[in-house]
């Protein structure tokens, strides 16, 4: 069974659910059987670009991957604003003001760094126990309180008279809709997202993303290995920690690792190239976080 990653370059039209289902579908029609498939962070239809797809045991860091930090170009149409705050609403207010590029520039940095954001209506947020976006549907006032985001950084890509291209690096939680709603706002108008596209996503970006008829082809016989990233791929950005036999041993039983000559905080336990598991590392002692079922690991 397949353990790592396949990193599409989602199309647009494409929900994040749907393309699981391609990945199962054509992991299927490769003879692979049930593979366990999840994503890594949730990409709305009308955006393109980076979205991760763990398969087997690296299914297990899909909650690391949402809570991962992710940038986006994306473009803001001014003079309209919709309900769904992107090009799939009905509009819902209008503005004849249009703002120049300085004052697009003057703005960001009141968008940069801790911010407080209302996320949009239509969002998957559960509002007693129902999703936004159903009551919004059913015509029922939907009241979503302020979230604290991040926005590590904000530029703006290029500007013309109706819209602005920016390129912005948020934490999770962030909603760009939300974030283009607000600019607009800022600026004494209204607007909405009319392009939407993740660039990167943790540590993956669109140079490791593959096209849907890439993916495609794996169904149609295509080695799987042509597309699948190793489960370390998503570790890159955390410090690995090398084990010999007998650790590696331990580990795989839960048990505590003593005396480790190694600063605090989280690593990833290998032995030789194998990832072992997820580790802990505090005053010295390493505790399991989340252990990798690999072949080959335990002596």
């Amino acid at each position: 069974m397949p353990d790592g990653w396949i990193i599409l370059d989602k199309p647009l039209g494409l929900g994040s659910t749907q393309a699981v289902g391609a990945v199962k579908r054509n992991l299927r029609e490769a003879g692979y059987g049930k593979v366990k498939v999840g994503h890594g962070g949730t990409l709305d239809p009308l955006a393109s670009g980076v979205l991760p797809i763990a398969l087997g045991e690296a299914t297990k860091l899909c909650g690391r991957m949402l809570d991962a930090s992710k940038s986006y170009a994306f473009t803001v149409t001014f003079g309209a604003e919709t309900d769904t705050l992107d090009l799939e609403g009905k509009v819902i207010a209008e503005s004849a003001v249009r703002p120049s590029p300085g004052e697009l520039d003057a703005i960001l940095a009141r968008f940069t760094g801790p911010i407080e954001q209302v996320p949009p209506v239509y969002s998957a947020l559960k509002v007693d126990g129902e999703r936004a976006y159903d009551l919004a549907r059913k015509g029922k006032q939907v009241e979503l309180k302020s979230r604290a985001v991040t926005i590590h950084d904000l530029t703006l890509e290029v500007a013309n008279a109706e819209s602005a291209t920016f390129i912005a690096h948020v934490s999770k939680g962030t909603y760009i809709r939300s974030l283009a709603r607000d600019l607009a706002h800022a600026l004494g108008t209204v607007g909405h997202v009319t392009m939407l596209r993740r660039l990167k996503a943790g540590p993956f970006t669109l140079d490791q993303a593959i096209s849907l008829d890439k993916l495609n082809e794996v169904g149609k016989g295509a080695p799987l290995e042509n597309v699948l990233l190793p489960l370390e791929a998503g570790l890159v950005d955390i410090p690995a920690l090398d084990l010999g036999p007998e650790q590696a041993s331990m580990v795989r039983q839960g048990r505590v690792l003593a005396g480790l000559p190694h600063t605090d905080g989280l690593y990833w336990a290998r032995k030789g190239s194998i990832p072992v598991a997820l580790v802990e590392l505090s005053g010295g002692n390493a505790t399991v976080v989340r252990g990798f079922n690999l072949p080959d690991v335990a002596e």
